[in-house]
């Protein structure tokens, strides 16, 4: 366990590897689990404030569940989300010609329209963060990825050596800073090759 600030870093997020590889889950996070996509505060207004542009990337599905439900949903477990299509994919993705599901938010910033990449919940996967129950203010970053359907993506990461915190260096900038992720990574040096240097 690594402690940064008020965060405790899992070991597993330093020692496992992993990479996403698309081609063989598809997006599969996308639809996979009990609930869409977790949202912060901040976020549900980057989704009323951009929806209108986040729409033209949306499926004709993803635009009725989004009508009947709502831009975002409130979960008994998770908090506010984003709806899904009959408890499946989250109603802001759609599939490809080849089957892979490509979030609309990130399409719309890809292509320059939002400043907003997409849920940061999304963007840290298989990192999930949790609040401790005992101090709000204090953070649990654990690596979890989908037994299955991360199977491809752990091999690729092995076969790449490259650590689940590497790969998600934006991702952990992007919610912790970077004065964060360099003391993360200097902690990590010193842990693997200043103890064999003394």
């Amino acid at each position: 366990m690594i402690a940064i600030e008020n965060t405790l870093i899992s070991d597993e997020v330093i020692s496992a590897q992993f990479v996403c590889d698309l081609n063989k889950c598809k997006g599969g996070c996308c639809e996979d689990g009990d609930a869409g996509a977790p949202l912060t505060t901040d976020e549900l207004k980057e989704i009323r404030e951009n929806f209108h542009i986040i729409k033209p990337y949306l499926s004709a599905e993803g635009i009725e569940a989004i009508e009947s439900q709502g831009k975002y949903v409130h979960d008994a477990s998770f908090g506010w989300v984003t709806p899904t299509i009959d408890g499946g994919i989250c109603a802001y993705g759609q599939k490809d010609e080849k089957g892979i599901i490509r979030c609309g938010i990130e399409q719309a910033f890809l292509d320059g329209k939002i400043k907003w990449k997409k849920p940061i919940s999304c963007h840290l996967f298989p990192i999930r963060i949790s609040p401790s129950m005992h101090d709000p203010s204090l953070d649990f970053i654990n690596y979890e990825p989908r037994q299955d359907l991360c199977r491809a993506a752990c091999a690729l990461g092995k076969s790449l050596k490259i650590p689940v915190y590497i790969f998600l260096k934006e991702a952990l900038i992007r919610k912790y800073g970077v004065a964060f992720y360099e003391t993360l990574e200097a902690t990590v040096d010193y842990m693997q090759n200043g103890k064999n240097a003394s």
